[in-house]
């Protein structure tokens, strides 16, 4: 059993603290205090059904869904996910405009979860698909930065400084390839056409978000 988890970004410092990622951390553990308080029926309302949101009922949750997540293992990857890209990508643009991306990456991650699986009755929920747009920004923007990240084999743990073009261009290629086993959390399955739809449109508009000039790869 192997697996790397990203740490953050090992080529560069933001310039300004990464408020807008650090309060959507904060809000995505609102969120999931709420679901453990309030139980199914809080998670079933706000979670995104694909075949309801395909016949135009319950719109709404494409939005809030993404501020949802299915167990304490989802929400703490996804949350590492997004600390490790997000306040790079912030820094990028104004926050404002960060704010517009992310919420639109999210949505457009939950349309692409709701085409490929129209008739689901499964809930769709989880912050990955917004996080995988920030990702895509991340690759079209700092290709070459290293990102300090844990390698983990069975019990040997290590840190290490992998490409972001490798790190997420592998992260990438799995979950296209994955497309044939289309399943929504909580179920135990992944959402990855959320994954790659979000990451599409990252990489697709991350220059229309840009809020300032700072290349200095």
């Amino acid at each position: 059993m192997a697996a790397v988890i990203p740490l953050s970004d090992a080529s560069r410092r933001p310039t300004r603290f990464p408020v807008v990622t650090l309060a959507i951390v904060a809000l995505n553990a609102f969120v999931f205090i709420l679901e453990l308080s309030r139980g199914g029926e809080f998670v079933t309302r706000w979670a995104a059904i694909p075949a309801e949101i395909a016949s135009g009922h319950h719109v709404p949750t494409i939005l809030t869904a993404m501020f949802l997540h299915g167990s304490w293992l989802h929400i703490i990857g996804n949350m590492i996910f997004l600390w490790a890209f997000g306040p790079v990508v912030e820094d990028l643009m104004t926050r404002g405009r960060y704010l517009a991306f992310y919420l639109l990456g999210g949505l457009a991650a939950m349309l692409a979860q709701v085409a490929a699986a129209p008739a689901s009755t499964v809930p769709a929920l989880g912050a990955s698909g917004a996080i995988a747009a920030v990702m895509g920004a991340f690759l079209v923007t700092y290709p070459r930065d290293k990102i300090r990240s844990l390698l983990v084999i069975l019990v040997f743990v290590s840190v290490t400084y992998i490409p972001a073009v490798l790190l997420i261009g592998v992260w990438f290629v799995i979950q296209f390839l994955s497309l044939g086993a289309v399943t929504e959390q909580p179920a135990g399955g992944v959402a990855y056409a959320a994954h790659v739809g979000g990451f599409i449109f990252g990489v697709v508009t991350v220059r229309l978000f840009e809020g300032r000039l700072q290349f200095t790869d």
